[in-house]
């Protein structure tokens, strides 16, 4: 994906899925509030970074010389992606939020072995060089900054009932479906490279 609107828009889709890291940033945002959890964006941003780079810089090195093992890494993602699907689907409303401790150093190691970034590596960020690279990274931040803030605050306005019917039920059924539809997607993409 190399235009920028179509960057922007991957990104905040993927972005918007709850996961690991969401779910932590919307149970502090519930727990603490927004405020108190503005640090642990650190954690985030470092996580993304470091596993984003290696992804692309040492998988991707090795998938130059075989074009296979980018197809598999996607093939691997869209996997992830459906299972999440099913296991959110499944266990809808289930989670208690509220009895997990969230520190900086839990961020950053959950992020850091999201298979998020696998999808971010190899589906989403052009397959340029590192220096042509930056701006999206910039860009990327940028994102993921906006869209933790925006998990925090939805934590925070579940747990003070304002949200009505968004209970946590709904919000994991949605996002259940849209992280369907986003692996049916890039597993199509993926089969037409290999026709």
């Amino acid at each position: 994906m190399s235009d920028w609107t179509g960057f922007v828009l991957a990104v905040l889709g993927l972005l918007a899925v709850p996961g690991p890291t969401n779910t932590l940033m919307a149970a502090s945002g519930a727990q603490r509030g927004v405020r108190q959890s503005l640090h642990l964006l650190v954690g985030e941003l470092g996580g993304y970074a470091i596993a984003i780079t290696v992804w692309i810089e040492v998988v991707g090195a090795v998938a130059a010389r075989e074009p296979m093992v980018a197809v598999a890494a996607k093939l691997i993602a869209v996997a992830f992606l459906l299972w999440s699907a099913w296991k959110l689907w499944r266990n809808a409303g289930r989670a208690d939020l509220g009895a997990r401790g969230i520190t900086l150093s839990r961020v950053f190691a959950t992020t850091l072995i999201n298979p998020k970034a696998l999808v971010f590596a190899f589906a989403i960020f052009p397959g340029v060089g590192f220096v042509e690279r930056l701006p999206y990274d910039a860009v990327f931040a940028a994102l993921v900054i906006g869209t933790a803030i925006g998990w925090m605050s939805l934590g925070a306005l579940a747990q003070r009932g304002a949200a009505g019917w968004l209970n946590s039920a709904r919000v994991e059924q949605i996002t259940a479906v849209a992280l369907a539809v986003f692996g049916t997607v890039l597993a199509v993409q993926t089969l037409q490279f290999l026709g």
